[in-house]
């Protein structure tokens, strides 16, 4: 296509160019996404079922698993539709709703993790007012704005990504609807607003406010750990955080690989947007069951009393049977 032309649709690589990977690589990545799924339920439905795990923490833990199974649905369902179908093109409309949405549920993610962050300051530095600070209606409140806020924000870039028209090619080398592949196609002059507010409004909310308020939240955490006098007590309070801790530096430094390194330093940057939105949503449910005695005695609760019912309807039969007999 002509510099300046509109489009009407874009044509997207998807993960890799060569035909012969096509069906490995769709294997692969209804695996993970199944995987994903398979995970994230997993552990919502144990936090739902189980009392002892209706704390604040826990909470936030269930929506991030929700977080993790929206991102993982729209990023990958392109890769798997565009192998069924054999169609690689994407209308224009429904590439700028896919990036909305892409957008949001990142900024979610992002909110959800920085409200972990909080929650756990709470639960080290002031553990006398943690049930008190972190009512279920803070968490109700403060899970409300992250949801309501997330999807507000980008208002402003997909209504002015709306309004253009000028695009130097309609060919994205992406496999998902991303705003980066999406923001180099566009001619220069039409460029600028969409990176004003990126630079600006974007920046703010994904990286700078978040960042700062969960640095912050684990500086007081560090120094509160520090001042415990037994190196158990120590472990114990820092084991706490730790999958948290994890999570947010893989992702922040998933942030700056991706959206702030030079491609000709980095080299494709696929990479970094796959384990970004799909590894890092694979990894959650086993870094927060793993690593957590909670979560293990929960589900060992849960199987048991499964077993438990089992035996005693297996029972309750048998008894049922002699009396007919």
């Amino acid at each position: 296509m002509k510099l300046n032309e509109t489009v009407s649709y874009f044509i997207m690589k998807g993960l890799s160019y060569d035909p012969k990977l096509q069906a490995p690589i769709f294997v692969l990545v209804l695996i993970i996404y199944l995987i994903v799924l398979l995970g994230n339920m997993g552990l919502l439905l144990l936090i739902c079922l189980d009392p002892h795990l209706h704390t604040p923490m826990y909470f936030f833990l269930g929506n991030l698993s929700i977080v993790d199974m929206m991102s993982c649905t729209i990023t990958l369902h392109r890769t798997l539709q565009m192998f069924i179908t054999g169609d690689n093109k994407v209308p224009y409309l429904t590439y700028l709703v896919e990036l909305y949405l892409f957008e949001a549920v990142i900024a979610l993610e992002v909110l959800v993790l920085t409200a972990m962050s909080y929650d756990r300051y709470v639960a080290i530095c002031r553990p006398l007012n943690y049930q008190t600070i972190m009512s279920y209606k803070i968490c109700q409140l403060l899970a409300s704005f992250c949801w309501i806020f997330s999807f507000l924000h980008y208002i402003p870039q997909i209504s002015v990504a709306f309004k253009i028209s000028c695009f130097t090619t309609n060919v994205i080398d992406h496999f998902f609807c991303d705003l980066v592949p999406f923001m180099e196609i566009i001619c220069p002059h039409s460029l600028k607003m969409l990176r004003l507010l990126t630079n600006t409004e974007g920046l703010l909310v994904y990286n700078i406010i978040p960042f700062s308020l969960t640095v912050t939240s684990y500086i007081f955490i560090i120094r509160a750990i520090m001042k415990i006098r037994t190196s158990i007590g120590r472990r114990k309070a820092f084991y706490t955080c730790s999958s948290h801790l994890i999570v947010n530096t893989l992702l922040y430094t998933a942030f700056i690989l991706q959206y702030y390194i030079p491609s000709n330093i980095v080299g494709s940057k696929k990479l970094f947007s796959l384990f970004n939105t799909v590894i890092l949503s694979l990894l959650n449910p086993f870094l927060y069951s793993l690593r957590n005695e909670d979560i293990k005695i929960a589900f060992k609760r849960r199987i048991g009393k499964l077993k438990s019912n089992t035996f005693c309807h297996i029972v309750a039969n048998v008894i049922g049977m002699r009396k007919e007999i």
